[in-house]
């Protein structure tokens, strides 16, 4: 049973929207809402790739122009070290240089987070400091994958990279990758905490979390692109997208409109974005396929990926180039 969490400052992601409309007879009226939702995190997340040079090193110089790329077209929020970002296959040393140039860079123009997840706790913990050591404004943290450990694991997993750091915390509830849930009764102990403050939810059951945002007075992000509309619609405070790396403006476009009661506007963008969302989230590995459009769009020299990522086939980066060119976006 999830228990209602009352917190100081703005409404945690309840509100729907700024303003919605009511249709009687020929009149539509405006019925203004009072709040627009929480945004510890910001509205606009990428979960930002990795650049590697052809010979697989990482590309500080890249990066570090992808990340101010981002922020021009709409992002306020950054995630380096995610499992976008290749985070398995990248080592702690590599992600402290990210975070330390890539903040540099940005020069406190966007929210700067860090993903900690690693199935050893111990070495969760050790990114989790090691990236508050590095520059990281918070931490994306999620339930260890594979060994899949009870609930009460889960819990004390999670809380030990909670409590390792001083930093806001957004949880990532991911079954998909991680092979476990978190139930509703993990979720609200883990809201408990003063410093948990957000869920970046790609289960893909919005009612759920519709229900788990009002119940625990948590932010709530979209994790998954396909369904963005459907979260901000719902009361989420952003996204946390990974189509954005190639077009970060239309959801700062969407959430506007979403804020300003204007849905159908909202909608149009979500059905314009739709060709692009299949092209990089459907087929294909989100890293790999954002990578390729980056490539294709000139904004980093090298799609490499590390093993076991593969590049793209010559289908899938024809496929990509053609719903890239139908957008606009090359």
């Amino acid at each position: 049973m999830l228990a209602r969490r009352i917190r100081n400052g703005p409404a945690s992601g309840r509100s729907l929207c700024d303003r919605s409309r009511r249709r009687s007879g020929n009149t539509v009226t405006l019925l203004t809402m009072s709040t627009l939702p929480s945004r510890s995190f910001g509205s606009v997340g990428v979960a930002m790739v990795t650049p590697f040079t052809p010979e697989g090193e990482i590309d500080v110089e890249a990066a570090q122009k992808l990340a101010v790329s981002l922020v021009d077209d709409g992002a306020d929020m950054i995630l380096l070290a995610g499992t976008t970002g290749e985070a398995p296959t990248t080592h702690l040393p590599e992600k402290q240089t990210l975070l330390r140039e890539v903040k540099d860079a940005l020069a406190g123009r966007a929210m700067l987070v860090a993903g900690a997840g690693s199935n050893d706790t111990a070495h969760a913990v050790r990114i989790g400091v090691g990236s508050q050591e590095a520059g990281a404004q918070g931490l994306l943290i999620n339930a260890p994958y594979y060994n899949r450990p009870s609930q009460e694991g889960v819990y004390r997993h999670i809380m030990a990279v909670v409590e390792a750091t001083d930093l806001p915390v957004m949880i990532y509830d991911i079954p998909g990758r991680t092979g476990v849930k978190i139930t509703d009764d993990t979720l609200a102990r883990l809201a408990e905490h003063e410093r948990v403050l957000a869920v970046k939810d790609a289960t893909g059951d919005v009612e759920q979390g519709f229900e788990r945002m009002e119940a625990t007075g948590l932010e709530y992000y979209s994790g998954d692109d396909g369904l963005n509309f459907a979260w901000l619609t719902h009361g989420a405070s952003g996204v946390v997208s990974v189509v954005a790396h190639a077009d970060a403006h239309s959801w700062r476009e969407m959430i506007r409109e979403v804020d300003a009661g204007d849905l159908p506007g909202a909608r149009a963008v979500a059905q314009r974005m739709r060709p692009l969302v299949r092209a990089i989230m459907g087929g294909g590995q989100g890293a790999v396929m954002a990578k390729e459009a980056l490539a294709l769009q000139g904004r980093i020299p090298s799609a490499t990926v590390r093993l076991p990522l593969v590049r793209a086939t010559a289908a899938e980066v024809a496929a990509l180039r053609g719903s890239l060119e139908a957008a606009g976006l090359l």
